[in-house]
């Protein structure tokens, strides 16, 4: 199972929607805290439709407690500083993608101690980043791709035709 990690996150919408993601895709959700809402605001659940209660989600007090939890967790760190895309490591099945806080990305003294596992999605270099719940998807959709979205429904059925 992936796991997606979100670095104490400030936009409750945008953790709705990823929760969304992760329901729709059999993925756990990782909150690192202190975030900037509670989690049991409307905006969370409202993003997250009524798939907010089929989230798998754990929340941690901070990133200590976060590695005191997952201590051999393999951990891609999503970020606009990273050298490699995204497209260009190998995730394993049960990885974790760790993406920061709106306003600032994951701390730098994570970053530079994890060099080899820093990835980023190209972008034209006059904008500064994408929206963290696009971001999510698109890493997210390209390590599922990877694993041939095991166990996930590839067709689709029309309602009033057929193929």
């Amino acid at each position: 199972m992936m796991n997606i990690v979100l670095f104490e996150p400030e936009i409750p919408q945008n953790t709705g929607n990823i929760g969304r993601t992760c329901v729709a895709t059999g993925t756990r959700l990782h909150l690192i805290g202190p975030m900037g809402f509670k989690i049991d605001e409307k905006s969370v659940k409202r993003a997250g439709m009524d798939y907010w209660k089929d989230l798998d989600v754990t929340e941690y007090d901070g990133w200590e407690d976060f590695l005191e939890k997952n201590p051999n967790a393999k951990i891609y760190f999503g970020t606009t500083k990273a050298k490699q895309r995204y497209t260009d490591v190998s995730f394993e099945e049960d990885c974790y993608i760790m993406f920061g806080k709106e306003s600032a990305g994951i701390p730098e003294e994570i970053l530079v101690e994890n060099p080899d596992t820093c990835i980023r999605i190209p972008m034209n270099s006059d904008i500064r980043s994408l929206n963290l719940s696009n971001s999510v998807a698109i890493v997210l959709y390209e390590a599922l791709r990877q694993h041939d979205f095991k166990g996930m429904q590839s067709e689709g059925e029309l309602h009033r035709f057929s193929w």
